[in-house]
């Protein structure tokens, strides 16, 4: 847990120092494709005014999901990077 924490506070810091708020932030992922997760990840951002794309792999066993949302803050892209860690399998690019 505590690897978690200063990795969002150096990612906090970083953003800070090279964003300029309110910005359109990209998010990317990989679940596996054969559970909820793509649907979990949609979830988290769904009637947030989100751009959300999904891309299976070639072979079918993972599906991208990329996300562009317009955040107001380094706060706001990490509580989005907090909610979407809680889906299984998730990995974050």
């Amino acid at each position: 847990m505590k690897d978690r924490e200063s990795f969002y506070k150096k990612l906090k810091t970083q953003l800070d120092e090279t964003t300029k708020f309110p910005t359109d932030y990209l998010y990317k992922f990989i679940v596996p494709a054969n559970g909820s997760g793509s649907d979990e990840v949609q979830k988290i951002f769904d009637n947030k005014g989100a751009v959300i794309n999904t891309k299976k792999s070639k072979t079918g066993k993972y599906i991208s999901v990329s996300i562009v949302i317009q955040l107001a803050s380094s706060d706001e892209v990490i509580e989005y990077y907090q909610q979407a860690e809680k889906v299984e399998g998730i990995i974050s690019l």
